[in-house]
């Protein structure tokens, strides 16, 4: 390949073309949706020229680059490499220089406190997400789930014993009065792409791979509920548009792995790179389809916390699994 520089790499690479390597759903525009967290109103903004976007949600901005390093979460020395790479060209050799540093890690998020919470918290959570106490037990014992105070609400928070992603989701289940209302506050300077729980899969050789906090509880509910307590870990990426951190992915090497995406566009959009990504470090992945099931209420099940409120019939005599294709 050629030797390019960053700079002719940028000249050949612009963010649409980004965005369609890593299977973004809709168009980068002057407005839409931000690939990489939930957005409920479009928040992002990519220039016409496809060289800078903006995310007017949290404040953060770039050019390809850091497109690239945001959506990827490498390094900023690995995202150009990568970059160059995707370019078309080879790494230009830098002189070397006298008493060179090593790049820094990226450093890990600063968090509140987080509590193990009351059992009064635990109850209220319990009839809030419709899961039962057994399962909030289990997400506590893996040390997935914490209470804490943010933005004065009282609120649960996801998290791992890593401590690079965490996400939080108010007790009386209102929005977060955010630049945009969300039902989800991701903490700043959380590593999105990071999967809550991955290390504590470990020892574990069957994930279920969910989307987001709720279905996070879900899991554990019906973890508990299958009594696969001894061979099953809940893991949980918090947006359907991330990619699986490059650091994470090989600790679900050799795993069995099925993921429950939420049945919407975007849900099916992220099973499907999950499970190409998966496959690339030697994954056992299938994934679950919520199609034809329905709620006690009649309305559709979206999403794995929503079979917690589903007809017991439809679990005996309506499930089929569906194998992801490479």
């Amino acid at each position: 390949m050629q030797k390019i520089t960053i700079q002719d790499a940028k000249e050949r690479l612009r963010i649409p073309d980004l965005w369609r390597h890593f299977g973004f759903p809709g168009e980068p525009c002057k407005s839409c949706r931000c690939p990489w967290r939930e957005d409920r109103k479009p928040s992002f903004s990519v220039t016409p020229d496809g060289r800078a976007w903006n995310d007017f949600g949290t404040g953060e901005a770039g050019d390809a680059v850091a497109f690239l390093q945001r959506a990827s979460g490498l390094s900023q020395k690995e995202a150009c490499r990568k970059f160059i790479q995707l370019a078309g060209g080879r790494i230009t050799p830098m002189p070397r220089a006298v008493n060179t540093q090593k790049e820094p890690p990226r450093m890990k998020p600063s968090f509140p406190d987080f509590s193990k919470g009351t059992p009064a918290d635990v109850r209220h959570l319990s009839a809030l997400r419709n899961v039962s106490p057994g399962a909030l037990a289990l997400a506590q014992s893996r040390g997935l789930l914490w209470f804490a105070t943010l933005k004065d609400c009282p609120a649960w928070i996801v998290t791992d014993s890593a401590r690079l992603n965490a996400q939080g989701r108010r007790m009386d289940g209102k929005l977060w009065e955010l630049r945009e209302p969300a039902k989800a506050y991701t903490l700043p300077g959380s590593w999105a792409a990071w999967p809550i729980g991955i290390n504590e899969a470990e020892l574990f050789p069957s994930i279920a791979l969910c989307e987001g906090g709720p279905d996070l509880l879900a899991a554990c509910h019906f973890i508990t509920c299958e009594l696969r307590e001894a061979d099953c870990a809940p893991v949980a990426m918090l947006g359907a548009t991330q990619r699986i951190h490059a650091d994470a992915l090989p600790l679900f090497a050799g795993k069995t792995v099925r993921i429950f995406g939420h049945a919407d566009n975007d849900g099916r959009a992220g099973v499907a790179r999950w499970a190409r990504q998966l496959e690339t470090v030697g994954a056992a992945v299938d994934a679950f389809d919520f199609d034809g099931l329905r709620k006690t209420d009649e309305s559709a099940v979206k999403d794995l916390n929503d079979c917690c409120h589903i007809h017991a019939d439809d679990f005996e005599n309506e499930r089929t699994l569906w194998r992801m294709m490479p």
